[in-house]
Formats: C-alpha cells, structure tokens, sequence
C-alpha cells in the first residue's frame, strides 16, 4: 500500500471517501463488517442493509482513561507483523509510531481541560502530518492564557477564526436548517462534521449542486457515494469441541451462533467485569440474536476453525448494544478462562502486542487494527466524536480512521501505540474482496478506505467495573 497518511487539509479526501468506482463496480461507500456465515449468497442479496454516514462533530472525546486489569505479563517489543503494518501503511518507523501515539494523548489531556478553562477561544486540538501537536486558539477572552499554556506544554498554536464552541454552534444552526427542507433535499444529505483542521463544518452528500445555507463554504461540501452492502459468507460447519488449550487474543476469530442464524468476528480487547469474570469487548453487531443476551438462551461463541469450522463454545454474549453504541461483552465460559487471561492483540497466530493502557481518540494520531480477515492495518485518526448512520441506527461518538478492513475484522481491536482504543465496527469498503483494490483507488485518488469504530473509553465509562486487561 503506498502513504496512507491522510491529508488532513481535505476532509472530502480523507475524512469521507466521495463518488469513486473501476470499470463494471458499484462506488464504495460504508458498510457493516459483518458476514453471515448462516445464509446463502442469494438470501444475503435479499437481506443487505442499506447504511449511510451522517458524521457530527469531531471535538475532542471528554472520555478519558478508566481502570485497567494488572497483569505481571512484562510489555514486549511491537511485534514483526505490526512493525510491517506501520512501516507499510504510515511509513514511519516503530518508534515514531510510539512518539505519536504517546504525544496525541499529551494532546487529548490538554484539549479537555482547555475545553473546561478557554470555552469561548478553544479551537480544537491534533496532531499534523508531521506528527506535531497542534492547539487551535481563536481571539477573546482568555486567548491569551490558553495560548501560553499550550506552548508552556510544548504545542504549537494556530491562530483561527472561530473557537470549537462557534462551530458546534454552525452545526446545530445546519441541522436545524436541514429540518426546514424538503424530502428531495434531506434525502441526499448526509450530515455535517466539524472539521477541526480546517476550522469549518464540513456537510457530506450523495450529489454535487445541492442548495446550502450561506455560512455553508462550497468547498466544504463533499459527495459521497451511496452505500452497498457487504457480501456474506457460507454455512460453518460444527465440529466436535476438542482440547484447544491455547491462548485467545484480539484479533482472533470467533464464529457466534443464535436466532438461526451465525456470524464470523473477531475478538476485541480482553478484561473483566465487575464480579471478576473472564470477558472479551467486541462489536454488539457480532451478535446474531441481540435481543437473546444475558438470557438462559443467549447467543453463544465458538472457537473459529480454519475453513471456517465451528469448534467448542468458549461463551456467551452476556451484553449486546447497537444502536447509538455498537458493543458486546462477550461472558466467557470459566473452563476457557485461562486462555483470555491475556492482554495480547495479535494477528491470528503470530506474536503479540502487550497492552498497557486505555487511550482516547483524538485527530491526527496513528492507529492500527487487527483483525481475522486482514490481520493489523494502520492509519490515521480523521474525525472523532461523529455519528455513523448504519440503516435505522446511529452510531455515536465514534471515531474513524484511514484503514482497510473487510467482513472478519468486525469486532476486533484498535490500538494507538500499546494503548487500548477503539473496536471495529463499520467500513466503507467492505465490499471488496481484498484490501489491496481499496488501497490502491484511495492511492490514486485521495478517497482512503474508512473504519468506523466504537471508543473503547466509552464502553468503560457505561459500564462500571468493566476493565480492560493491560500489564
């Protein structure tokens, strides 16, 4: 894959990918990592959803770090595969993606207390291409101090036009003007996102030539291509269950089964709950029966075999939400809890990443995921706290990134450094068959493939004594 380092000048590049397709294909837009594996291709034609993005504000998460599981496992060095994924996809080198990682959560910290103490002067806050941290200031009061204290910190400062508040203000007199138009015209709108960077609100729409409000800049207002649903995949085939003793990470498949149906995912972050049971956090939307979790006929997960075989139940989904969040906490069962007694992400079968910490998203931060289906990817952090429309349901204060990921990888971890980050939740590629066709359209013409994923700060937060495992 060539640079994926975003341009973040350009939301319309990065930030969404707009109308692009190859000869005798529909343009990509997002889609639901999820497989099913209980269905025929015809019957998945017939069940497709339709999803759309409506990406909000991209203000710096309030979700800060929460308690972690010790754990005496000592933190290795990255481990090849990833070393590869990063050098590939951000082209830096391990220890800058370290650098970064570790600098956009000095950054996250400042923008949240700059929030409380410089409301009406606070721009926003990321870090650039270069990987310098960058405090956004506008003119009145407090400019001054919020200033100093960003360079006393060690950031550089961009003198803007208007603060974070008086563009939360633009977006909201947006939406309210969106709510006055006609259907012909809501039909095609997508949304609006604070576009931090370029210290504007950027709207997304099906089609060029849409009429905007006047403090709607026209440059700002980027195409996007309808959305197309995934394909599915064939029946998994039980086996027996077998004596697997070995150690189950993030990034590893699962096959869950319920409501007639089964799912191919992949498992998130390791942890506990507040009893001290084994449990695994991956997407709500890897549950095939949501209704059916924490009941005596809850949905259950199984060990995925290769060619994708069905193997021993290692748990059952004891939470599932989809909806303005998209999460499941997945009970593992105590006669496999030794081998989610780990805090490793991993591409299936190879070393490991030790994770030590739970981070909070934030613009221009390196990131990478693993999953089943393609293993670790790395990209770029281009929006935080947006919402992703997923047919009837809203995805909120998710977060997205510049990364490929494919039916499989839903579910499975999003790491910034070694720290805990996100769960991967929808792509706007997820119709191809391999990533390397995304990658290079999105090389050749600025629309990178997009990852949708829900904050792994937020799942702590709505769920006291839930923690994740770190060293």
């Amino acid at each position: 894959m060539t640079d994926s380092s975003p341009d973040k000048s350009e939301l319309g590049k990065n930030g969404v990918p707009a109308r692009v397709g190859i000869p005798g294909r529909t343009p990509y837009s997002l889609d639901m990592l999820l497989p099913r594996m209980g269905q025929s291709r015809s019957a998945a034609r017939q069940t497709k959803i339709r999803k759309s993005v409506i990406a909000a504000s991209a203000a710096i998460m309030l979700f800060g770090p929460t308690a972690a599981v010790a754990n005496a496992e000592p933190a290795p060095a990255l481990p090849a595969d990833l070393i590869a994924a990063v050098t590939r996809d951000l082209k830096i080198s391990p220890e800058e993606y370290l650098r970064r990682a570790d600098l956009g959560q000095q950054v996250a910290a400042f923008a949240i207390s700059a929030q409380r103490q410089y409301p009406q002067v606070f721009g926003g806050a990321w870090l650039d291409d270069a990987g310098k941290a960058v405090v956004a200031v506008a003119q009145g009061p407090g400019a001054e101090e919020a200033r100093k204290a960003a360079e006393s910190a060690g950031f550089d400062v961009r003198n803007v036009a208007k603060s974070e508040a008086a563009l939360r203000g633009e977006k909201s007199a947006f939406e309210r003007w969106l709510e006055s138009q006609p259907e012909a015209v809501t039909a095609l709108v997508r949304g609006a996102v604070i576009d931090t960077v370029n210290n504007s609100i950027a709207v997304r729409v099906d089609q060029a030539g849409l009429p905007m409000p006047s403090f709607v800049d026209p440059a700002r207002v980027i195409v996007m291509a309808p959305p197309v649903a995934g394909e599915q995949l064939p029946q998994g085939t039980a086996i027996a269950e077998g004596d697997n003793r070995a150690a189950l990470a993030g990034g590893d498949g699962y096959a869950s089964v319920g409501g007639g149906s089964q799912l191919r995912c992949s498992f998130g972050f390791n942890g506990t709950d507040r009893s001290g049971n084994v449990v695994n956090i991956s997407a709500g939307h890897c549950n095939p029966d949501i209704a059916s979790a924490g009941g005596s006929n809850a949905a259950t997960v199984h060990e995925l075999l290769p060619q994708d075989r069905r193997g021993a139940q290692l748990g059952v989904f004891q939470k599932s939400v989809l909806g303005n969040q998209d999460y499941s906490i997945i009970r593992i069962n105590d006669s496999f809890a030794d081998r989610f007694s780990n805090n490793s992400v991993r591409v299936p079968g190879v070393a490991p990443i030790a994770v030590d910490g739970v981070a909070t998203p934030v613009v221009g931060a390196p990131v990478c995921k693993s999953g089943s289906r393609t293993g670790f990817s790395c990209g770029i952090v281009n929006a935080v706290d947006q919402t992703v429309q997923v047919g009837d349901r809203e995805l909120t204060q998710s977060f997205s990134a510049n990364i490929c990921a494919l039916p499989g990888d839903s579910g499975g971890p999003i790491v910034t450094g070694r720290l805990a980050l996100g769960i991967s939740s929808a792509s706007s590629v997820a119709d191809y068959p391999i990533c390397e066709i995304p990658n290079l359209i999105g090389a050749l013409t600025g629309n990178t493939p997009q990852l949708f994923a829900q904050p792994v700060s937020v799942v702590l937060s709505d769920n006291p004594g839930l923690r994740v495992r770190t060293n």
